[in-house]
């Protein structure tokens, strides 16, 4: 075979023959998907052991496993078999298996040795989902503590390979730089409405290639059934419009795959899902439209949604390269040339935006934490703890950390760790047949047809038709038959009776078991609801559950205010407490009620955010009733206590100490006295629950006892409330503004040489001198150098408009007084007699 991964095959083989392992890096078309398994079948070290081949999708291991098996001449499940979910194909003769990633960590956990197992290769390693991160760190460890003899053969088109190198052990990495057939590119710029931008651009290749078949990549299903739309009777007759999808039949994947009809060519709609390791026969044109669905999770929410985002270049070059498989090829571009060097290289490794949760489980039942595996990317922190928490909360882990027998159960299931709780907890319950299908429902696609508007949430509805409606027009017969078969196999893992009891109504109790964490409690008005986690929860009002008072909730859309409900089903009150008894949690809950200005004492019956009771305690402790008013006058503000004069220049005086002797002096600004409310104020509020209790509060008295007896001599002589001026008279210190102020009248300060100072002498008084009628004549820092040299004007101003007040020459010299000019002669007049 003319392939360009050919000429390599033989140092592949010496490298995994003398080294164990290694790392092949080959682009799209080169062959290495199906050339490399079929090499390795003659190598000496092989013996009668398995080559195992892990593919991320269960549509490309059936594909890699039937090329193949063509190759060789025989069906698939002989030489060549393949095993995913709900379908396999080997046989005693079978010596390379396609396995998905997920049900190769099934067969290394129950047999770590892998026994009869010579080499495991990892096709597409590039794609780096959590589930092949993990199952590398897994074979490593298998390789370095009980089988040394294990081959590892890391295989990628688009990857940094000396880094997976480097984890190997320094494995020798070999590149293949050819491609099959090559592929011209053509960049048509981004449409303005992606649907209709699509089936243009395949109308414009059908007419500018004259022959071979088409493939057209969208993000998801629903772009897909929508461009099929928008090609509806616009295609030529002799053009067939397939789709390709994960959640279709597999007989529907195979007729998308195989090569049109002599004489006709196809139009095939994709999802990501051929990205990779499948060859669509006769297809030489393929339509990227330029965007993926990733999903990302949330682990401060524990909710994952699917995410629209632009490929990465990598993922543009896979889909690329299935243009030029068979022949030489075109591939057209929905965005502009210079947008290409913007795209990311990569997309980021599944394991660093996953839900962890299965892998956790997983590291768990293998016994090892996750520092002691080596992983190209290790799992981040955070992200595992919360799924280590959630492990623990559905009983697969113990008290220390350990896996407990349930958790051992809930792996073998190969579902999701919520869902395989839910099933064997079912089965406890006597539900477990309703469990089983209700979890084969949770892990595939909605089988409901949207029809016009949003589709219903109701989760019951869809469990009725999956029962006893095979012909209902509402249901996807396609998705529905996958679904029973599911089910069907999860009852023979957990053991459950086909003839058991499938009642419909339990279903908010199992899926309750399962997503704890979401039961919603309608809050206010119809649609909005409440999560037990503590997050909101949004269903449209027209939907029939949007008035429902308690909802079990199996998918949300993971937005952080309010997610949008798409799954869910009823539940009771009583359904909760009987299902979480060790959860319900009565608290005494006393709070500021806004309305009333008044605390609010309660005593709830919680579930997590939930209030299932609520009612007045009578009289509830003093300490609660206390915090709460605390609540109130931190959510009013500090301005709602009775400030008096005396409060507030005591607090001025306080900061003039702090800012001018640096020493320990309190922080009594408004940020600081609400942080501290519990400590100065605290203690005085006794007997009292209402805002109009706080009136009568003595502030000055409360903070000047907050100070130390020692502090409150040193505040009164480092910043007196009043200071002697020459007349004897008591003057009013003002410390409101960044220095203290004495506003005192001009003719009082006679006699007085220098500026008054606080501080322990380190600042000076602002002095604001006044008129007879106080009003301003002159602001000054300099008392001595203003007799100087700005008096002689002020008296010279002011003799005229004051003439019955005193404004001697020599002020120094003059005697200080309040006094009019003729009160004084009286007084010496008086004396003189």
């Amino acid at each position: 075979m003319d392939l360009p991964i050919e000429p390599l095959l033989p140092d592949l083989l010496t490298a995994l023959a003398q080294e164990g392992r290694a790392v092949l890096q080959a682009p799209p078309g080169a062959g290495k998907t199906t050339r490399v398994p079929l090499a390795l079948l003659g190598a000496d070290w092989r013996g009668d052991g398995k080559i195992v081949m892990l593919e991320p999708r269960r549509i490309a291991a059936r594909a890699a496993a039937q090329r193949m098996a063509a190759q060789i001449g025989e069906t698939v499940g002989e030489t060549i078999g393949y095993r995913v979910r709900l379908d396999s194909k080997v046989s005693a003769k079978t010596r390379v298996e396609v396995v998905t990633e997920g049900l190769f960590l099934r067969q290394i956990q129950d047999d770590p040795e892998l026994s009869g197992v010579a080499a495991v290769l990892f096709d597409e390693f590039h794609e780096r989902n959590a589930d092949s991160d993990l199952a590398l760190a897994l074979a490593l460890e298998t390789r370095a503590a009980l089988r040394d003899d294990l081959r590892l053969l890391v295989m990628s088109a688009t990857l940094d390979g000396a880094g997976v190198a480097a984890l190997l052990d320094a494995a020798p990495l070999l590149t293949s730089d050819g491609r099959a057939h090559p592929v011209e590119t053509r960049y048509l710029g981004r449409p303005d409405r992606l649907e209709p931008g699509v089936a243009a651009a395949v109308r414009q290749a059908l007419r500018e290639e004259a022959e071979g078949d088409l493939l057209a990549f969208l993000p998801g299903t629903g772009e897909i059934r929508r461009t099929a739309a928008a090609l509806e009777g616009s295609l030529p007759e002799t053009v067939d419009l397939l789709t390709l999808a994960g959640e279709l039949s597999f007989a529907d994947q195979d007729r998308a795959l195989r090569a049109a009809a002599s004489g006709r060519r196809k139009v095939v709609l994709s999802t990501a899902i051929a990205e990779t390791s499948v060859t669509l026969d006769g297809t030489r044109i393929v339509i990227d439209a330029g965007l993926s669905r990733r999903p990302s999770f949330d682990p401060a929410t524990g909710m994952s949604r699917l995410e629209t985002v632009c490929v990465s270049a990598a993922a543009a070059e896979q889909r690329r390269g299935r243009a030029g498989r068979q022949r030489p090829g075109v591939c057209y571009r929905l965005w502009a040339e210079a947008e290409q060097r913007g795209l990311l290289p990569f997309h980021p490794p599944e394991i660093e935006s996953a839900d962890l949760a299965p892998l956790a489980l997983e590291l768990a039942s293998w016994g090892a934490e996750a520092k002691d595996l080596r992983w190209l990317t290790p799992p981040p922190a955070p992200a595992l703890a919360r799924a280590r928490a959630l492990l623990a909360d559905l009983g697969a882990l113990g008290a220390d950390g350990r896996i407990t027998p349930h958790g051992q159960a809930m792996t073998k299931l190969g579902a999701h760790p919520r869902l395989a709780h839910l099933m064997l907890k079912g089965r406890e319950m006597g539900d477990g047949a309703l469990a089983c299908l209700l979890a084969a429902l949770l892990g595939d696609r909605d089988p409901i047809r949207p029809r016009g508007g949003a589709r219903s949430t109701d989760l019951i509805h869809r469990l009725d038709l999956l029962i006893g409606a095979e012909n209902h027009p509402d249901l996807d017969r396609k998705a529905a038959a996958a679904i029973r078969q599911q089910a069907t196999q999860f009852r023979r893992q957990i053991g459950v009776r086909p003839d058991e009891r499938l009642d419909t109504r339990d279903a908010g109790r199992l899926l309750a078991l399962a997503y704890p964490d979401r039961i919603a409690q309608r809050r206010g008005p119809p649609g909005q609801f409440r999560l037990s986690s503590g997050q909101g929860a949004l269903l449209p009002l027209e939907d029939p559950q949007s008035t429902t008072p308690l909802l079990a909730v199996a998918s949300l859309d993971g937005d952080r205010a309010n997610a949008r409900i798409f799954l869910a089903a009823p539940l009771t009150e009583a359904d909760v407490e009987a299902l979480f008894p060790s959860r319900m949690e009565d608290r005494d809950s006393v709070s500021w009620d806004k309305a009333q200005n008044a605390v609010a004492a309660r005593r709830q019956r919680r579930f997590g955010a939930l209030v299932f009771a609520d009612k007045p305690i009578p009289n509830p402790p003093a300490d609660l009733v206390r915090a709460g008013l605390l609540e109130g006058i931190r959510q009013i503000g500090l301005h709602c206590l009775p400030w008096s004069d005396a409060a507030e220049t005591l607090r001025q005086r306080v900061a003039f100490a702090r800012r001018t002797t640096g020493e320990d002096w309190p922080d009594w600004s408004d940020d600081a006295l609400l942080a501290t409310l519990e400590d100065w104020l605290g203690p005085h509020l006794d007997g009292r629950s209402r805002l109009s209790h706080l009136d009568n509060l003595p502030l000055a008295q409360i903070l000047r006892e907050a100070l130390p007896w020692e502090q409150q001599r040193a505040l009164d002589r480092l910043a007196p409330t009043h200071i002697d001026v020459p007349t004897g008279s008591q003057v009013a210190v003002d410390y409101s503004g960044d220095e203290p102020v004495l506003a005192v009248r001009l003719q009082e300060m006679f006699g007085l040489a220098e500026t008054p100072r606080l501080g322990d002498g380190r600042a000076p008084v602002l002095l604001h001198l006044l008129s007879p009628a106080r009003r301003p004549l002159a602001v000054t820092r300099d008392l001595a150098g203003f007799w100087k040299g700005a008096y002689a004007e002020v008296r010279k101003d002011m003799r005229g408009q004051y003439p019955r007040h005193v404004w001697p020459e020599d002020p120094l010299a003059a005697d200080p007084t309040t006094r009019t000019k003729k009160a004084l002669d009286r007084e010496a007049k008086a004396k003189g007699r």
